[in-house]
């Protein structure tokens, strides 16, 4: 475990501090000199080391009149040499300089010579430590640079945001690929089962999941092309169909999934797992159930249509889709209400889009060898900016926002760095801490 030290009131000094500041040389490295005195020039800092052994591997340094190339270790207190059990590890055999920032025991080779130590903290000036505290220390905000980030240069925000869209875009091709392998590389199935999950927006995004997964999806193949049938099997696999009801539609509804259920061996889910508290109307699950059958009946081969499509209207003209005739005066069954068509928004189309569709080809072109993304990341740019709380933060503490690679950036920036306070894996932090 990385061994932290306090240097004020709620904030500590920890080795990812010290790798920050000796891969970019955030001290007095011109005078910088061993235990015992010997100057330290750096001719190599090494290249970080995500796995076992030496944090920095292949350094150049001359200590004193003498070329090493070897490995550094960094540590907060020498002593944690031994406390990691280094001693008895034959891949700290090549360390050529001990970074720590206390020195309170000396560290020896299995020769008993010592190594090399440099106490970086005796050449880190009180302006970096003062802005370590002030990033670090403000535990009571919504970001730890809500203050700063406004300022940041735009050239550096841009960039930095372009590449947490496709950090974003990366971790959701990890989890496409876990979807593709349990469906044995179909990529049409792996379709249906994220576009289900969007189509139960937030509240009910496992349930539409859940949905999806019960159903084998040779079945929507199967009764794509006969009408009503998908409706059908997707009101009774949620599990809709198994109460008595004088409504014809239901009626009708319920004796085809009876077919169906007895032909297959279908086994329904439990339908209080579908929410419809709080949700506007046209959102609530038995519309959206609908609409996803619609779209299926109305397109063969969906995924192959979509990663065919060059412009947003393209994207668009194969989306948009409405219920069927009975939901048009209907938001749940048996209750009649104003008629009124009940089409799929395009702000809906966008979030279908940003969430599944784009991640979706950027992982068919990656999973093809394909890597050519530039048209993806123009396309992202052409959607509207989201709209939800953690977009709404930024925005209220300077961050421009221009459009969903903006939005879809920023999510990926709280989530996964603000959220855990990784500043210094952070572009916007390092630049601050600078």
């Amino acid at each position: 475990m990385k061994r932290m030290e306090p240097i004020a009131s709620g904030v500590t000094i920890n080795e990812e501090f010290l790798y920050y500041l000796w891969k970019f040389k955030l001290f007095d490295f011109q005078h910088i000199h061993t235990l015992d005195n010997q100057k330290i020039q750096i001719l190599k800092v090494g290249t970080f080391n995500t796995n076992s052994g030496p944090d920095f591997l292949n350094g150049l340094l001359e200590i004193g009149q003498q070329k090493w190339a070897g490995n550094i270790e960094f540590h907060i207190k020498s002593s944690d040499w031994y406390v990691h059990g280094h001693e008895t590890d034959k891949n700290y055999d090549a360390v050529v300089l001990h970074i720590v920032w206390e020195y309170d025991v000396p560290v020896f080779y299995s020769n008993q010579s010592e190594i090399p130590t440099l106490v970086l903290k005796n050449f880190v000036s009180p302006g970096i430590l003062e802005k370590y505290y002030q990033l670090f220390s403000q535990q009571e905000k919504w970001i730890l640079c809500e203050e700063e980030i406004g300022n940041t240069d735009p050239f550096i925000m841009t960039s930095w945001l372009n590449r947490l869209y496709f950090e974003r875009l990366e971790k959701k091709y990890f989890d496409i690929l876990e979807l593709l392998d349990s469906n044995k590389n179909d990529w049409e199935a792996v379709l249906f089962v994220l576009i289900s999950r969007s189509f139960g927006t937030k509240i009910n995004a496992d349930a539409f999941m859940n949905l999806a997964k019960s159903i084998d999806y040779k079945l929507i193949r199967k009764y794509r092309n006969e009408t009503g049938m998908l409706e059908a099997l997707l009101f009774g696999q949620a599990g809709f169909l198994e109460e008595h009801s004088e409504d014809v539609f239901y009626v009708h509804l319920k004796s085809e999934y009876e077919f169906l259920k007895r032909k297959h061996s279908l086994i329904p889910l439990n339908k209080e797992q579908f929410l419809f508290f709080r949700l506007r109307p046209n959102n609530f699950p038995s519309i959206r159930i609908s609409q996803l059958a619609v779209l299926y009946e109305a397109h063969t081969h969906l995924f192959s249509e979509l990663m065919k499509c060059k412009k947003l209207d393209d994207y668009y003209k194969i989306l948009e889709t409405e219920t069927s005739l009975y939901w048009k005066n209907h938001y749940v069954f048996g209750k009649i209400s104003i008629e009124k068509s009940k089409n799929i928004s395009k702000s809906f189309m966008d979030v279908l889009l940003i969430n599944v569709i784009i991640p979706l080809q950027y992982a068919f072109r990656k999973y093809n060898s394909q890597h050519n993304f530039d048209d993806l990341e123009n396309f992202i740019h052409s959607i509207k900016k989201e709209n939800n709380a953690v977009v709404n933060n930024f925005r209220e503490v300077g961050v421009s926002v221009t459009s969903a690679m903006d939005t879809q950036a920023l999510l990926q920036l709280k989530n996964e760095y603000c959220n855990y306070k990784r500043c210094l894996h952070c572009t916007i932090g390092l630049q601050l801490l600078k």
